[in-house]
């Protein structure tokens, strides 16, 4: 199965994806900052990036900015609480793969993330 990086700070919200994940056969990686993710997404890219908009250290948007340098293009997934059309319309234009929000309906959310990775 495939690699999914979660990048989120909440830990309730890392424990709930990272469940329904590994139920369905995934690898799960969990990462509390941005900056950590990006670093870490240079060298060892995972098949998705699920990512939070709202990050302590830098925001989604800027680590989207980050992962478009690499020299790797990376799925990411917009995953947040900021669930308006406008949130949505910002995401799509910054770059994002496609945007699931926040709270996850744990009956869908595999179906969604299934659709969303490569190959």
């Amino acid at each position: 199965m495939a690699t999914i990086a979660i990048v989120d700070d909440n830990p309730d919200n890392l424990k709930l994806v990272r469940a329904v994940l590994t139920r369905s056969g995934h690898r799960v990686a969990e990462f509390p900052t941005g900056v950590g993710f990006a670093i870490h997404a240079a060298t060892d890219p995972p098949d998705l990036v699920l990512l939070d908009l709202e990050l302590p250290d830098l925001d989604g948007f800027g680590v989207l900015a980050e992962l478009r340098r690499l020299p790797h293009r990376l799925r990411v997934v917009a995953l947040t609480a900021h669930a308006s059309p406008e949130d949505q319309a910002l995401a799509t234009r910054a770059g994002f793969d496609a945007f699931i929000s926040k709270p996850i309906d744990i009956s869908t959310f595999p179906g969604q993330i299934g659709r969303l990775l490569p190959g």
